[in-house]
This record gives structure tokens, sequence and C-alpha cells, in this order.
């Protein structure tokens, strides 16, 4: 019960606290009041090690972006190209988002792009914004299997079991495509009417300052080091903080006094989100989640077809209502536990990286999207963009899997 209100309190926000606010509180309520021993909690915390680091890195690069002003400078060419045009502006920056998302994880997507995105459609006069700062939305879900480093949900899901890099490019570069297009078309499709606006031509573009320049370097670094560690099997988070850390260094050195203001500006509400997560999920083990879990995976071996398209379609629809990372933890070790085939734990990821695109609860990148919507003077409704997802999600989740077969 503790763990259902604190998810609860994580999707719904009541009386506006941060999401870290119910999480890490429904965590404590569970050690104080003995439902979970303190080692066992302990240890929930301490098997998220590889995620913290990964978000800390991830983190830490996209701050020093936003503070250089390299996505600014990235938002302006897309506008300057997209030449007035509304259509031409939406799918620049549905491919920037791909690429953001692709090699800067979701999470990075709607906390850093969604800012720039809105800086930019004010420049351009646009008079109905909603299309633009959907993209950094419905992207970060739809490219967040394109490679493992795209979202921290896969390293949640594998675990240990990580495939290596080309293992990974096989099995999901088909599927990743058919689900980055078709959640383009149909979003296309639901904002088409928004997207016959005119826009302000501009020829204005910031000049990349040194440091942006410096953190764009470091990004392609970062990137090109977690394809290696991936590539070569080998844990994402320590590269990635290590990264995140080497361009920090490399940007901040004839400024140190301002590194505090970068460290002072990164979410780390983020991290003990994560962390009371894990002790939450720690608690559904305990109490036989995903050793049933791991039964009704053990029972569906004899029918394969049906095991997968029920890994794919559960874990979509399930993960807005608990969020696709908790419930990632879940699948996870139930498919360890039923030492479940690798097709199977396939299935169960796809289904969480895409879910999320069905409503505002699914995902950490889709709370981070809202907050950073908040943080421009603007809301959106989860009725409104339910409306949206009940369209683009259900497309892209078949499109995917059925690449897969």
């Amino acid at each position: 019960m503790v763990a259902a209100l604190s998810v609860a309190g994580v999707v719904l926000r009541p009386f506006g606290w941060p999401e870290a606010v119910w999480a890490v509180g429904g965590a404590a309520l569970l050690v104080v009041t003995g439902a979970l021993p303190a080692a066992a909690a302990w240890r929930g915390v301490a098997e998220g090690g590889d995620v913290y680091l990964f978000l800390a890195g991830m983190m830490l690069l996209s701050e020093l972006a936003r503070r250089e002003g390299l996505f600014d400078w990235l938002a302006a060419l897309v506008a300057r190209r997209a030449a007035g045009s509304a259509v031409k502006m939406f799918g620049l920056l549905y491919a920037m988002g791909v690429a953001v998302t692709a090699f800067l994880s979701n999470d990075a997507t709607a906390v850093v792009m969604t800012p720039a995105v809105a800086a930019v459609v004010r420049a351009a006069g646009a008079t109905a914004p909603l299309p633009f700062l959907l993209v950094c939305a419905f992207v970060a879900n739809a490219a967040s299997f394109v490679l493992p480093i795209s979202n921290p949900a896969n390293l949640v899901v594998f675990g240990a079991h990580m495939p290596k890099l080309t293992a990974w490019l096989a099995q999901f570069a088909l599927p990743s495509a058919a689900a980055i297009l078709s959640t383009y078309l149909a979003l296309y499709v639901t904002q088409r009417a928004a997207l016959r606006q005119e826009l302000k031509s501009t020829d204005a573009v910031p000049v990349l300052s040194r440091g942006g320049a410096l953190a764009a370097c470091g990004i392609a670094g970062t990137a090109l080091v977690l394809l290696a560690a991936s590539a070569f099997g080998a844990s994402l988070g320590l590269p990635t903080f290590l990264a995140g850390a080497a361009t920090a260094a490399a940007v901040l050195w004839r400024n140190p006094q301002a590194a505090w203001a970068v460290v002072k500006n990164m979410s780390w509400d983020v991290l003990a989100l994560v962390a009371g997560l894990f002790v939450l999920v720690a608690a559904l083990t305990q109490a036989g989640l995903t050793a049933a879990l791991a039964g009704e995976l053990r029972a569906m071996a004899g029918a394969p077809g049906a095991a997968f398209w029920a890994a794919g379609l559960l874990t979509a629809f399930g993960c807005n209502l608990v969020n696709n990372l908790p419930l990632g933890l879940v699948a996870g070790h139930a498919a360890q536990a039923a030492n479940a085939a690798a097709r199977l734990r396939a299935a169960a990821m796809v289904g969480i990286d895409l879910g999320p695109n069905l409503s505002v609860t699914g995902s950490l990148a889709t709370i981070l999207w809202l907050t950073a919507l908040r943080r421009d003077g603007m809301t959106f409704s989860g009725w409104a963009f339910l409306k949206i997802g009940i369209v683009v999600m259900p497309v892209a989740l078949l499109c995917a899997m059925l690449c897969m077969l």
C-alpha cells in the first residue's frame, strides 16, 4: 500500500510537491514502519549505482551545454534553416531531438532541449508553440532505444545482461527506426492544423562561445566513449560520469568559480527520486510481485509468441500506471528470476521505452518535460497529452514490435 501511494504521489504530485519527496518519503516510511528492513532498503539503493552515475554524467553534460548556450545555438540554426515554415521547423526539431536522445539520453532531451525550443518558437513568433514543444516529449521516448545509452530504463531492464553494441544494433536498429518514423507521422497528423501557421524568418544566430564549442566536443567524445563501452559490454555509468567530469574540467578551467553554479543548477532531486524508486521496487520484490511475474513468464514459456506480445503490451500500458523506471526494475528482476529468453526481455524494454508516450505519467523524461514547461511559465494537462498519446503510442509500439518478429 505504501509503495502504491508513493508511486501515485510521484505521478500526481499532490500539493505541488516535487516527485522526489513522494518517492523518498515512501521509501523512508517503509523502513521506519519495519515493512522493509533497512538492509534491504540499502541494497535497493545500492543496486542503482550504475544508473546514478549515468544520470549524474548526463546531467552535468546537459547543464554545461545549457550554460554555454550550445542548445540555444543549435535551435537558432534550426529556426534559420526552417525559413519561416512551421512544417520544416517541426521536422528539423524532431531530427535534432532524435540525435540528442540517441547520444545523450531521453532525459537530456526533456531537460535541455525543451527550454531551447521554447525560446526559439517565441523568437519565431509562433502563435501555436505546442507542436514544437510536444516534439521534445514524444521524441524523447520514441528514440530511446536507438542505443543502450538512450534511456536509463534500458540499463535497469537488462542489468548485467546488457547486449553488446553490435548485438543491440542488429536487434533494435529496424524497430527503432520504425518507432521514430511512425511517431513523427502520427504526431504530425495530430498537429497538422497548428502547423499551417506562419513563422518569422530570421537569419539571427548567436555566436557559439568557446565554452559551447568545448561542450559540443565533450558531448561527441562522451558518445564515442559510451559506444566503445557498449561495444565491449562494459557498464555505462562510470564512463558517462568520467566523461562528463572531463568535459566540465575543459569548459570551466579558465573560470573555476563557475563550477559551483553548474553543480547547483543540476537536478539532483532526480537522483533522489530514482533512489526512492529503487527502494520501492525492493519492497515490491519482498512482497512477492517479482516472483509472481517470474512465475507467469515461466508459465508462458510454451507459447513464445503470446509471451512476446504480452511482455510488450503489458509493460507499455503498465508503465503509465506506475512509471517506466520502477516497472523496468520489476520486469528486469522478473525476467532474470524466470531465466526468460532474450526476446522477451527485448519486448519488455520496447514496451517500457515507448509506452510512456501514452500519458504524462509514463516516464521520468515526460515528468522532466512538464517541469521544464512549468519553469517557462507554461502548463499542459494530462488529459490533453492523453488525447494525443492514444493516437501516437499504439502505432509506434505496433510498428516496432512487428519489426522484431
